[in-house]
């Protein structure tokens, strides 16, 4: 895995899965007896209408992007965490071990921008 690869891997599988699990949570909420606020935001949903549901989608979805490049300003050092300053290394260990954030290669920047988005 690479840096490229890894933020494509956080974009769909952080994302995009908590867009979804957000979004499945307000159409249909999970288990027997939900909590009241998540009975009345799910009705508060379900009573929008689709293009004012398709605005809450476009809403959560940029926050949970927001989350993943919060984070990775965070290891690329770019946003600063503790007063020593001290500098995160991410490493991905598989067939091989990859530094995915050297000197010189920002992951934030890495993520697509909200233009390059389609959903």
């Amino acid at each position: 895995m690479n840096s490229q690869q890894f933020v494509e891997a956080m974009e769909a599988h952080v994302r995009d899965a908590a867009t979804e699990a957000t979004m499945s949570t307000l159409e249909s909420p999970p288990g027997r007896r939900p909590s009241l606020a998540v009975r009345e935001r799910a009705a508060w949903y379900g009573g929008l209408s689709p293009q004012d549901q398709a605005h809450v989608r476009s809403v959560v979805r940029e926050a949970a992007g927001a989350t993943v490049f919060g984070l990775l300003t965070v290891l690329d050092g770019a946003r600063i965490v503790d007063e020593e300053k001290g500098r995160f290394e991410l490493f991905y260990t598989g067939c091989e071990r990859a530094l995915l954030n050297p000197e010189g290669i920002d992951l934030h920047d890495l993520l697509r921008g909200p233009a390059d988005e389609t959903g």
